[in-house]
């Protein structure tokens, strides 16, 4: 049914739960309510949507993979030069790698085959293709789950808590 963005005790997003674990949070304590949508669960409970728990809970830092569909995500399966979103996608280094550039989520974008090929062996600046976006290392996996939800047009509300969306 509804899904709700959990924060630690410091706002910051670790996980999405269902909507019933979110309130048996809410009610032994564990949790309060951040925001919530309008829809009333029980007389004076309404339906979370955000929920953050009292007590700081430590999570160890997980690496996320560069992956070309970890790219294509992030970028929203969008040519990051002139915004395409259809089929044949390609990878692009923003700094050429014959310049010494890495594959590395700050160096590398989505583009269409077009813009890959007029850009070339150059960087945008010297092609004048200037990135919709700077690309950077989503921060956790969990990133790639709210930016889906948020972009599907479900919880708007996400977006505040939640860097780089």
């Amino acid at each position: 049914m509804s899904k709700v963005l959990v924060l630690n005790a410091s706002f910051e997003p670790l996980n999405i739960t269902s909507w019933r674990r979110a309130i048996v949070l809410i009610i032994k304590g564990k949790a309060e309510q951040v925001e919530h949508n309008g829809r009333v669960i029980y007389a004076g409970l309404p339906l979370p949507t955000v929920i953050r728990l009292k007590h700081y809970v430590r999570v160890p830092y997980k690496d996320i993979p560069l992956t070309r569909r970890n790219l294509l995500q992030r970028d929203n399966h969008s040519c990051q030069y002139c915004g395409y979103a259809g089929e044949g996608l390609t990878l692009d280094h923003v700094v050429p790698r014959s310049r010494g550039g890495e594959d590395s989520w700050e160096n590398m974008v989505s583009a269409c085959v077009r813009c890959n090929v007029k850009k070339g062996n150059r960087t945008p600046k010297e092609a004048n293709m200037p990135l919709r976006n700077s690309p950077r290392k989503p921060h956790s996996s969990l990133y790639f789950e709210v930016s889906r939800q948020i972009r599907g047009g479900g919880h708007q509300e996400w977006k505040k808590y939640v860097i780089g969306i």
